[in-house]
């Protein structure tokens, strides 16, 4: 990445412990000489018509005690910033590169946070779990509404805390999967220790007996199967130029094609469920998955690959890639 800008990662933290690990994502697995981070931090102020009451002698006690709480959150945000700045740094990323914003919300902390990123990011960062103490991504918290709303900029979910350098690429024939390659090429920047394995999963055609626990019926099987295990074949057979446009142009990016892996599996019940299997049993952090319909609510919701791992890798960090 010698000689080109650095790359603008807004890093959206709240102070809790997942967000600490987005911060340290960042600076162990990207490269620390290419990207400038930016912390950014939505703070929510106690409205000011509160303040009104500081007139009656009866709130008193209760206008105090909110002081107190509003400098106390906002004296450990600042405490939390310097902490994240420092991880940076200790990674290798300039102090120049790193920069800290806390603002006033505004609209709400998720549209403020994809206003910020309309600036010129190449990525918004974020940890699975916050604050709130959600468990997992569900409807209403943060990341959903990211998920949602970023429809142009890619969106890195961290929701684990060991990072190695392997990361798994959701391949298919479209130029969605290859726009994917391209984003993990570039954000890379022909860093010399990654490895990348390009993934593909076909459904098998035992799939109908998987779901429902018995086969089909004598009279239609063996013309289903053989149907079946044609479209595998057919399917299998697509991937190998895609295959090799992917590495056409991650060559073309820097990065060294011997540290590039494929694999195509068969037989699976859920292509999801397959890539996520695929990266814990291959000691993978990272899955990156494009985005497809994923910017709209209903489509969201309606069972396409990607949303499926990132509901299911709640311990891998997902990259949805526009």
């Amino acid at each position: 990445m010698a000689g080109s800008a650095r790359k603008k990662i807004l890093v959206a933290v709240d102070g809790s412990e997942s967000a600490l690990e987005a911060v340290r994502y960042v600076g162990c697995t990207l490269p620390p000489q290419g990207i400038e981070v930016s912390l950014f931090h939505v703070m929510t102020r106690i409205p000011k018509s509160f303040w009104d009451l500081e007139k009656d002698h009866a709130y008193q006690y209760q206008i105090a005690s909110t002081k107190a709480w509003e400098t106390m959150q906002e004296e450990a945000i600042k405490e939390f910033m310097s902490q994240s700045s420092q991880i940076l740094m200790n990674c290798g990323i300039p102090q120049e590169a790193v920069r800290v914003v806390i603002e006033d919300r505004k609209v709400g902390i998720a549209r403020d946070i994809v206003a910020e990123s309309e600036r010129g990011y190449s990525a918004v960062v974020v940890g699975r779990r916050g604050l709130s103490q959600l468990k997992d991504l569900v409807m209403g918290s943060i990341v959903y509404k990211l998920v949602e709303k970023l429809a142009n900029i890619p969106l890195l979910i961290v929701g684990g805390a060991s990072h190695s350098q392997r990361i798994l690429i959701s391949m298919d024939p479209s130029e969605d999967a290859l726009r994917a390659v391209d984003y993990v090429g570039a954000m890379l920047g022909g860093g010399s220790g990654y490895e990348l394995v390009l993934f593909h999963a076909v459904r098998g055609f035992d799939v109908f007996h998987q779901i429902i626990g018995r086969p089909l019926l004598p009279s239609h099987e063996k013309e289903w199967l053989e149907k079946a295990e044609q479209e595998v074949a057919e399917a299998a057979k697509e991937m190998g130029p895609a295959f090799a446009e992917a590495r056409k142009r991650l060559e073309g990016l820097g990065i060294d094609l011997a540290r590039v892996k494929q694999k195509i599996i068969s037989g699976v019940a859920s292509r999801a469920g397959a890539i996520v299997d695929e990266a814990r049993m291959s000691g993978i952090d990272t899955i990156v998955v494009g985005r497809r319909g994923l910017s709209k609510v209903q489509e969201f919701f309606m069972g396409r690959v990607g949303n499926k791992v990132i509901q299911l890798a709640k311990d891998k960090t997902v990259w949805v890639v526009s």
